[in-house]
């Protein structure tokens, strides 16, 4: 039945390629007999990644998209997504063209979407503690507070691992993104989650393993770190303001209110006054203790029943249904 379900649908994988020549042939090899068209994306790759496909694959599904200029990872899929939707495909996979994904799990990527369950799936190396032993130190700890971190900004407090680039999306979901605003570098990972988000569409996580062998990562942590930091902070932001109190106004809106203007007045009350004891030396008397820490406890309180609320409004009815409606 899945593999009837698989020949059914128009699929194409998009690879983005930027020093990949190693792993590229055997990436493209790799890649499942329903997918319909693989799409591989030479983003002015120094070593011509994309000619050297050209000139040494014999597979007839494969195209090349050449940029004339380096638009970052993130442009380069944009890319692969316009030219597949333009095409009529109705699920787009993206895989690196660096031999880390398993192309034999397309499938698992692809049939939640295909049986409405979700909307965009996409890898989480996290669920096998066992296969965590083959990842680098510095990514594991990086990767654990980056995927916090995305939970504020996106939203989607079920997913973890954002920066997982083996992902899939429905056509009828991609139309509704804007493609021209998504981050064109290292962060789109975590960009289009927000955008999913203020979308409402549903995003699963798919366990895949944690692969690592001779290739190079082209992110640099140093040159990226800021980046993600103010992207990150802006996304959730944003997501507050439209999800809270632009388009919907609720308790939780109240309480995220009310959360953050008590807490930050029992701080900085808080804060003079030891100040101002500190410099006269009589203590702070018991009430102006209390004055302090009172609204601190109730703003806390307030911030966990956001919180909560926020947790429990994650995205559950697929997009595609509702659209195919």
């Amino acid at each position: 039945m899945a593999e009837l379900h698989l020949t059914n649908t128009r699929i194409a994988v998009v690879i983005p390629c930027f020093k990949v020549r190693s792993f590229i042939l055997d990436v493209v090899a790799s890649i499942p007999a329903y997918v319909e068209k693989i799409f591989v994306i030479d983003d002015a790759c120094p070593e011509k990644s994309g000619e050297f496909v050209l000139t040494n694959s014999a597979n007839p599904k494969v195209e090349v998209i050449f940029n004339p200029v380096n638009l970052g990872v993130g442009g380069a899929v944009m890319e692969g997504y316009k030219k597949a939707f333009k095409e009529g495909f109705q699920i787009i996979v993206k895989i690196d063209g660096d031999g880390q994904m398993d192309a034999s799990k397309i499938k698992n990527f692809v049939l939640p979407i295909i049986h409405k369950e979700a909307d965009y799936t996409k890898g989480n190396r996290f669920y096998n503690p066992y296969f965590l032993r083959n990842m680098p130190k510095s990514r594991l700890v990086g990767n654990a507070v980056l995927s916090l971190v995305t939970k504020l900004s996106s939203g989607y407090w079920n997913s973890f691992d954002p920066t997982n680039g083996f992902t899939a999306i429905s056509s009828l979901v991609l139309q509704k993104l804007p493609l021209e605003r998504i981050n064109k570098r290292y962060f789109f990972e975590s960009d289009i989650l927000f955008r999913l988000n203020i979308i409402r569409a549903v995003v699963a996580d798919i366990p895949i393993d944690a692969k690592y062998g001779n290739e190079q990562s082209n992110l640099k942590i140093s040159e990226n770190i800021l980046p993600f930091i103010k992207g990150n902070a802006v996304n959730f932001i944003k997501r507050i303001a439209y999800n809270y109190y632009l388009r919907n106004f609720s308790l939780a809106s109240l309480q995220l209110l009310f959360g953050i203007l008590l807490t930050l007045f029992g701080f900085f009350y808080g804060l003079s006054h030891w100040g101002i004891s500190e410099l006269n030396e009589p203590p702070a008397t018991a009430g102006t203790v209390m004055v302090a820490a009172l609204p601190i406890i109730v703003g806390f309180q307030l911030l966990m029943s956001f919180i909560n609320y926020d947790i429990n409004t994650v995205p559950r009815r697929p997009l595609t249904k509702i659209l195919e409606e």
